[in-house]
């Protein structure tokens, strides 16, 4: 027995003596290696691929995965902000466009002040009635009455239908029939005015039925602006209607009728201008001109 231990010993110290010496001949610099040290290292290379080659695809695959989930929710915090964006700018050119409105209407308040002007804003619109009726948040309370003219900064869009003690119904003119005429006027400077009704609304047009009722040859343009001449006693002189835009005979020829369009914009009215019948005399005609002007 301790024989073979001893023969054991030594067969291990001779295996360490040559495992040193081989590795002390592995790390020599050499242009070659051995035919073992190469099929080793050939042999651990190819075991290497072949565990690489499967844990990559699967590392990329789950690496892929969460790009993709990443992607999809910078794409959707992205789509949340464009849309954002988008509203934003939406509100901001309502903003722009409300303020610009607001900014006329005062100017039209400040340059129609002998009339009494009572500001408002539009409340609603009948659906069935959409191009003949709104609803104003004045009434009785703010000194709003039935018959009186109602305008916007570019010019008249009809008159008070009804009137309750917070509210009143507005008749726009593309409302208005043969029952709800308007007395007008074309002013010319040498003082050949021509005086008219605007008898209805014609809707195939787009556009006022203004009756010449003066005999008269006066040659009737394009393009000249129709104002209220006051005498009919509902609405006050001066104020404006709207552009002719063609002159027509009618079939006897002993009249003419210009189809007037309307100088406001009836279907998109936001803010209107709510105008008492008083004012004064002497300057009717200044009124006229500014409005020309």
């Amino acid at each position: 027995m301790p024989f073979f231990r001893k023969k054991r010993l030594f067969i291990i110290l001779i295996g360490i003596i040559i495992l040193v010496v081989l590795i002390g001949f592995s790390l020599k610099e050499r242009d070659q290696l051995t035919t073992p040290e190469q099929f080793i290292k050939d042999t651990v290379g190819w075991a290497q691929s072949v565990v690489h080659t499967p844990v990559k695809f699967i590392t990329d695959i789950f690496t892929n995965i969460d790009d993709l989930k990443d992607t999809y929710k910078e794409n959707q915090i992205l789509k949340e902000k464009l849309s954002q964006y988008k509203s934003l700018i939406y509100e901001v050119q309502e903003i722009k466009e409300d303020n610009k409105e607001l900014r006329k209407t005062l100017d039209k308040t400040n340059s129609i002040r002998d009339f009494n002007p009572i500001q408002a804003t539009v409340m609603s619109r009948t659906p069935e009635r959409w191009v003949e009726q709104i609803t104003i948040n004045k009434g009785l309370q703010d000194g709003v009455r039935s018959n009186m003219a109602v305008i916007t900064a570019d010019g008249m869009v009809g008159k008070i239908q009804t009137a309750s003690q917070f509210s009143s119904t507005v008749q726009l003119l593309t409302g208005f029939d043969q029952f709800n005429r308007i007395s007008a006027t074309i002013s010319r400077k040498e003082g050949n005015d021509i005086f008219g009704l605007i008898e209805e609304y014609d809707k195939e047009t787009n556009s006022l039925h203004f009756k010449i009722i003066e005999e008269s040859e006066a040659d009737l343009k394009k393009g000249e602006k129709v104002f209220s001449s006051g005498m009919g006693g509902v609405f006050p002189a001066g104020l404006f209607i709207g552009t002719v835009k063609e002159v027509v005979p009618d079939q006897y020829g002993l009249t003419q009728t210009a189809l007037v369009e309307p100088a406001a914009d009836m279907f998109e009215i936001n803010n209107v201008i709510v105008v008492d019948r008083t004012l004064k005399e002497n300057d009717k005609t200044d009124a006229v001109q500014e409005e020309k002007e």
